[in-house]
């Protein structure tokens, strides 16, 4: 069966919150697939990098697979692409791990899709936020998600929205997007 917007998830070998995905997956004009592999990429209408639990041994993996490369090829040429929490973390420039948070890494070269770099820190964020998008194609889009993360990221460039608080979370630049927001799906309010 052919859907209208064919979605791309990619499926790291330590996904988490892949949930975000389910109102996407029950949407009749949207098909969600998900992929461990470049040549089962194609050519989508969008790429996810979902939440993992270990996001440098993922991005690993990816670079390792050919994912990585595959990804970024399809990015220059337009398409676009959004990573959710860790995901997010990956798209950026660099990840680092002084306190060997997450595994043994000091630190990771990122995509380097967005302007960002994220230091993993062992105090964890668990909140439910309201956000509204700030800036791109999805500007005034109002969210309502969740942040579970480790770490801070700091962005140099256009943040993705702007949370309840004043708070501005996550980064976009042309057609790539990160956010810290699980569950960014699930209002589904224009």
């Amino acid at each position: 069966e052919h859907k209208a917007v064919d979605i791309a998830v990619v499926r790291l070998p330590r996904i988490s919150n892949f949930t975000d995905f389910s109102p996407l997956e029950s949407h009749p004009a949207l098909g969600v697939r998900y992929v461990d592999r470049p040549d089962r990429l194609g050519a989508p209408d969008l790429v996810i990098l979902p939440g993992t639990k270990s996001t440098m041994p993922d991005l690993l993996w990816m670079r390792e697979s050919g994912l990585e490369a595959a990804i970024l090829k399809l990015a220059a040429a337009g398409t676009p692409v959004l990573g959710v929490c860790g995901g997010y973390q990956m798209l950026g420039e660099e990840i680092r791990d002084p306190d060997g948070v997450e595994c043994g890494l000091s630190s990771v070269r990122g995509m380097g899709l967005l302007p960002c770099r994220t230091v993993f820190e062992p105090a964890k964020v668990r909140t439910r936020v309201e956000a509204t998008v700030t800036g791109g194609p999805f500007d005034g889009a109002r969210l309502d998600g969740y942040e579970i993360h480790m770490g801070t990221t700091e962005v140099r460039g256009n943040s993705f929205c702007q949370l309840e608080n004043g708070r501005l979370d996550g980064c976009q630049r042309e057609l790539v997007f990160g956010t810290y927001l699980h569950g960014l799906f699930d209002s589904g309010e224009p």
